[in-house]
C-alpha cells in the first residue's frame, strides 16, 4: 500500500462541525490510508493562539491541512491559514456563513474552502448561555448538519482532496454548502423528507441572524435575552425536523448510508440489510 496521507486538523474556536470533522472522515477508525493529527485552541481564537496552533500542526508534516473555525475572515484564523500555506501545505478552510466574506482572499491565496450556511452562531449572552445550554445547542446543530446532508458534502469534498493527493492531481474544494447542496448529498427519496430537511436547513440559517442580533446589536438585557433564547428554540425545532426527515426514509428502507471502505473509498447503500458497495 502507498504511503498514508497525513491530514492535519487545526481547530480554533468552535462551530458545530469542529468536533466532528476528523471523525466524519474515519467514522469506524479503520481507514488504512490516512493518519490524523488535531491541534486546537479550545473555545478561544485570538491571533497568537491561532498562530501557535498552525505552527504546531506543521511539525506533523501534513499533506493536507483543514482549518476549522467560526468566521474565517477574522484575524486569528486568517493568520493560521497563512502560516500553513506559507509552509507550502494545501489548506482547506472549514467555516460558517460569515466566512463567505473571506472567499475572494481564499481564492486569491490558492486555498480551498467549505462554508456551511446552517452551522449557526450560538446565543452567547452570559444571562442565557451556560455549559448545558451550550452543549444542547451544539448537539442540535450537529443533528441538523448530519441529517440534512451538510456533513455528506464535507465528507465528499475532503475525500476528493485526499484522493487528489494520492493520485498526484491536487484538488481543493471551493464550496458554499447551501440548502440545495446539502439535501442533494443526503439523497432523500421521500419528497416529504426532502421538504422537512430543506426547512430544517433554512431554520438553522436563520438562527445565525438572530444570534448576531442578540449578541452584537441589542444592548438592553430585556431585549437581547429573548432573542438569543428564540434562536436556540429555533435550532431545537430544526433538529426535530431534521430527525423527522431521516425517519421518513426508514419505513421504505431507502435511507442513504455512505460508509468509508478501509482504503478510503466512499461506499454507498440504501437497504439496511445489504452490504455497501
Amino acid at each position: 500500500m502507498s504511503r498514508k496521507v497525513r491530514i492535519g486538523v487545526v481547530k480554533v474556536g468552535n462551530i458545530g462541525t469542529s468536533p466532528m470533522i476528523d471523525l466524519l472522515l474515519d467514522e469506524r477508525a479503520e481507514r488504512e490510508d490516512v493518519d490524523f493529527r488535531v491541534v486546537g485552541s479550545g473555545p478561544k481564537m485570538q491571533e497568537e493562539e491561532c498562530k501557535e496552533c498552525a505552527q504546531k500542526i506543521l511539525e506533523f508534516n501534513p499533506d493536507l491541512v483543514l482549518i476549522v473555525s467560526p468566521n474565517p475572515a477574522l484575524p486569528g484564523p486568517t493568520a493560521a491559514r497563512r502560516i500553513v500555506a506559507g509552509a507550502g501545505k494545501p489548506v482547506v478552510v472549514v467555516g460558517d456563513a460569515p466566512g463567505k466574506k473571506a472567499v475572494p482572499d481564499l481564492e486569491k491565496e490558492g486555498m480551498g474552502y467549505l462554508l456551511i450556511e446552517a452551522d449557526a452562531m450560538i446565543g452567547a449572552r452570559r444571562e442565557f448561555l451556560d455549559p448545558a445550554e451550550m452543549a444542547l445547542f451544539n448537539a442540535n446543530v450537529i443533528k441538523v448538519l448530519a441529517a440534512t446532508g451538510a456533513f455528506n458534502v464535507v465528507c465528499e469534498e475532503v475525500e476528493k482532496a485526499i484522493q487528489g493527493i494520492k493520485g498526484g492531481s491536487p484538488y481543493l474544494p471551493r464550496v458554499v454548502v447551501t440548502r440545495q447542496k446539502a439535501v442533494e448529498a443526503a439523497g432523500f427519496q421521500n419528497p416529504y423528507a426532502l421538504a422537512k430537511a430543506m426547512a430544517a436547513y433554512e431554520m438553522a440559517k436563520k438562527v445565525a441572524e438572530l444570534s448576531v442580533e442578540g449578541c452584537f446589536k441589542l444592548k438592553e438585557m430585556k431585549e437581547y435575552v429573548p432573542v438569543v433564547a428564540s434562536s436556540h428554540e429555533m435550532m431545537e425545532a430544526a433538529a426535530r425536523l431534521a430527525s423527522e426527515a431521516r425517519e421518513l426514509e426508514k419505513p421504505t428502507d431507502s435511507l442513504l448510508r455512505k460508509p468509508h471502505a478501509d482504503d478510503g473509498r466512499l461506499l454507498s447503500k440504501r437497504k439496511l440489510m445489504e452490504k455497501p458497495s
